[in-house]
């Protein structure tokens, strides 16, 4: 991923020294959830770039309910913010809420906070709708000189909103989830590397692709990983990489051949010029 903006990263780190103190006090204080979205308000302000006025949609309505607030990016709905009081711990039946909100919209993402505690979701557009848990920040935890730190912050920014920062990011994880390299690990490609290299140690020993998967599902990948929904999912999603990457590569060698830079697989081969024999000097 790109650097951030040294714009951007001084004001994320002033925005960390300043409201750690701000949410610490406003916690042993106990404010209520009315308060606490004036935090969090000032903190989408003053720490992620976003305009009060402009940018800031509080109590924005969604058939006939609402949520917290919405941010809205080059007037488009970007995020929705469903806020709970600081000193509520976060809960998995909060997000619901939120997730509905979203999904009438038809807005990819939703934040669950108390000020503290952020937590992005992706919304999964399926029957029934769900959610994936993207990432998670603790605010009060944060360093203000952690490139990490920043680079964290900065997906809720304005700048990395309006850049696709969160979408990169989640192709990221999802590329290295246990479900992804499950799936990976399962695909012809791998199995067929794997049968070459396992012919190769042990000479004379027919091993069978199927033999393979069929021991990697039994013995070394755990269920979870290769059975469900979420596996299903990254399996289509390996699948559909790998078909993408062979018509790139078919239509490389297309062009290829059509422009003569490389001779057709079944044209004749040329035969190279043979060294003419010497004549014997007198």
């Amino acid at each position: 991923m790109a650097s951030i903006p040294n714009k951007v990263a001084t004001r994320l780190a002033a925005g960390i020294k300043r409201f750690q103190p701000v949410l610490i006090a406003a916690k042993n204080r106990d404010v209520n959830e009315s308060d606490t979205v004036i935090i969090v308000t000032d903190m989408l302000s003053d720490v992620f770039g976003y305009d009060k006025y402009s940018d800031i949609t509080s109590e924005h309505a969604i058939k006939g309910t609402y949520c917290d607030l919405a941010i809205r990016c080059e007037d488009k709905l970007r995020f929705l913010i469903e806020v709970k009081a600081i000193g509520l711990e976060l809960k998995d039946a909060y997000v619901k809420q939120a997730i509905d909100y979203g999904a009438n919209q038809g807005v990819e993402w939703v934040v669950l906070t108390n000020g503290i505690h952020w937590r992005i979701y992706r919304i999964v557009f399926a029957q029934p709708i769900d959610q994936e848990l993207v990432a998670e920040i603790d605010f009060s935890t944060l360093l203000h000189k952690s490139d990490d730190h920043l680079e964290l912050l900065y997906l809720l920014t304005k700048e990395g909103i309006c850049k696709c920062w969160l979408d990169d990011y989640h192709a990221q994880k999802q590329a290295i989830n246990r479900f992804s390299l499950a799936a990976t690990i399962l695909s012809e490609p791998l199995l067929d590397s794997m049968r070459r290299e396992l012919r190769r140690l042990s000479p004379g020993i027919k091993i069978s692709v199927e033999e393979i998967e069929s021991a990697l599902r039994k013995e070394v990948l755990k269920g979870e990983v290769v059975e469900g929904a979420k596996a299903d999912e990254a399996r289509k999603r390996i699948a559909k990489m790998q078909n993408k990457l062979l018509r790139k590569t078919a239509k490389a060698e297309d062009e290829s051949v059509q422009t003569g830079t490389v001779p057709p697989s079944n044209s004749p081969e040329i035969a190279p010029p043979q060294p003419q024999p010497s004549t014997p000097q007198s």
